[in-house]
């Protein structure tokens, strides 16, 4: 198997631990299906989904021709993202707790939303340096296609990412209510994230040395 199940067993739940997390294109499919309906905001959550694919399809041939051209790279590109993994998590904690509000969007159709869920995804910077930081800290060039397993643990983030921001952008209104309830709700959700950034971090540096 390209890539093992005890990898996997750390993956799968790291991702969809940090797709629960609100960020921005979670809002964002939250001010889609609050302000033009359900439908905008499954269509939003889709867009996201499609701009994550490409982002994850030209981080990964980046990464296999650099590994080809450069394989001492794999290493230092390892602990780089290790240390953004730190980083992240430090910030995280130093955040000021907010109240969690959607995203400002414009009316719109279905079709609309997905296309703008597109763009939003392509023009965030931190996706590509977060799917750069995260994805390579489980590939394992010894064990065949570093592209094949780029493209399945990033399949596998966003199909956990699509399902969580279909419900947000499906039940826009309820949990907009619930999130901007309480600035204690995103405090809980920074200490959480940054407990899961800080633990994925000290256990890839220590369990997997090279």
């Amino acid at each position: 198997m390209i890539i093992p199940y005890e990898t996997l067993l750390i993956f799968v739940p790291t991702a969809l631990a940090l797709n629960m997390t609100p960020g921005n294109d979670m809002l964002f499919c939250l001010g889609q299906g609050i302000k033009s309906g359900p439908r905008a905001g499954l269509a939003a959550s889709f867009g996201i989904s499609t701009g994550a694919l490409i982002h994850t399809l030209l981080a990964g041939l980046g990464l296999a021709a650099l590994l080809a051209a450069h394989p001492v790279a794999f290493q230092v590109l390892r602990w780089a993202g290790i240390s953004y993994l730190v980083w992240l998590a430090i910030q995280a904690f130093r955040s000021k707790a907010e109240k969690l509000s959607a995203t400002e969007t414009r009316r719109g159709t279905a079709l609309r939303a997905w296309r703008d869920g597109i763009i939003v995804n392509l023009l965030n910077p931190k996706i590509i340096v977060f799917v750069l930081a995260f994805l390579p800290q489980f590939v394992d060039p010894a064990r065949g296609s570093v592209l094949l397993q780029f493209l399945i643990l990033g399949l596998i983030l966003n199909i956990g990412g699509t399902i969580i921001n279909c419900l947000v952008g499906g039940f826009a209104g309820q949990l907009g209510q619930f999130l901007s309830r309480s600035a204690k709700i995103t405090r809980a959700f920074q200490i959480f994230t940054g407990c899961v950034f800080l633990t994925l971090a000290a256990k890839l540096a220590f369990d997997r040395k090279a």
